[in-house]
């Protein structure tokens, strides 16, 4: 063999170690990404999936809680508002959204 081939050879397995090496130092960083999805971003997205279904089926008679703490029972629904009752004769209007549990639900009552 002669210099020209040798180096040759050298460049081509050079070549091949290098993108071997860059994937080694990526492969933590995939990791990390593969981990954060399935621990933080997977599970944030089930809970407002679970959430949005829990307010779309809000009807009147639930009684709920409100992500501000207020204990009432719902006595009529809109698109994107809901009337609470919390004391009796006390109503007020709340964005659906901020409704964060249904502590319990009942059937609707035939108007």
């Amino acid at each position: 063999m002669t210099a020209a081939t040798d180096s040759f050879f050298l460049l081509t397995a050079g070549g091949g170690a290098g993108m071997t090496g860059f994937l080694i130092q990526i492969a933590p960083f995939i990791l990390i990404i593969v981990v954060f999805y399935f621990l933080l971003i997977r599970p944030q997205q089930q809970r407002l999936k679970s959430h949005r279904a829990m307010v779309e089926s809000l009807r009147k008679g639930d009684e709920v809680v409100t992500s501000g703490g207020l204990l009432g029972k719902v006595t009529k629904v809109a698109d994107d508002e809901a009337t609470v009752e919390i004391a009796e004769g006390v109503r007020v209007k709340v964005v659906k959204s901020t409704i964060s549990d249904v502590r319990n639900r009942t059937e609707p009552a035939n108007d």
